[in-house]
């Protein structure tokens, strides 16, 4: 067997999966851990003389925006993108939460996009701005913008982001009997 790159008449595998990781969503997601980590230990063993008003709600406060920042960072440290026959499914985190799938047949286009940053969208995460559409970010660099037949638009960091629209391309053109590159 041939060891060659892929080219537009090179036949795409059935199911193409690309993903994109943000390594510095740790930082942040140790900072909800430690925060956590303070409300437990206030709850468990605090030397806390203000009252037990002022106790309960530092140990809620502190647990719920320790929560809050860690699943919130973890969710987003990761995207995965898989594109088969008939759709295409983005995926977040290691739960695989948030998920959106979106049918090839919503799908108008795809373009490449090398310069996604998160300053763009107002952040790393699932985003929405009207201006410019949908995305998951989770790092700066290439992406895919999906142009959907209702006028909306989606756009996903994903690492080979150029592979993955050549493969969603493939799969959006037509079919037609007799037309080059198809069976008779």
């Amino acid at each position: 067997m041939r060891d060659h790159p892929r080219d537009e008449k090179t036949p795409h595998p059935d199911v193409w999966t690309g993903r994109a990781t943000n390594r510095f969503q740790w930082l942040p997601a140790l900072a909800g851990a430690a925060c956590l980590a303070l409300g437990i230990e206030l709850a468990v063993d605090s030397a806390w003389t203000s009252g037990v008003v002022s106790l309960a709600m530092s140990v809620v406060g502190c647990i719920a925006a320790g929560l809050l920042v860690l699943f919130g960072t973890l969710a987003f440290l990761h995207v995965a993108l898989k594109v088969d026959r008939d759709a295409l499914e983005v995926r977040c985190g290691h739960m695989g939460l948030p998920r959106r799938r979106i049918p090839l047949a919503q799908v108008a286009d795809a373009d490449f996009d090398p310069h996604v940053t998160p300053r763009h969208w107002g952040g790393w995460g699932y985003r929405w701005r009207p201006e410019r559409g949908t995305a998951v970010v989770v790092r700066r660099g290439e992406g895919v913008v999906l142009r959907l037949w209702d006028g909306h638009t989606f756009t996903i960091t994903v690492d080979d982001a150029e592979a993955a629209v050549r493969v969603i391309r493939d799969r959006l053109r037509p079919t037609t009997p007799g037309a080059p590159g198809t069976a008779h």
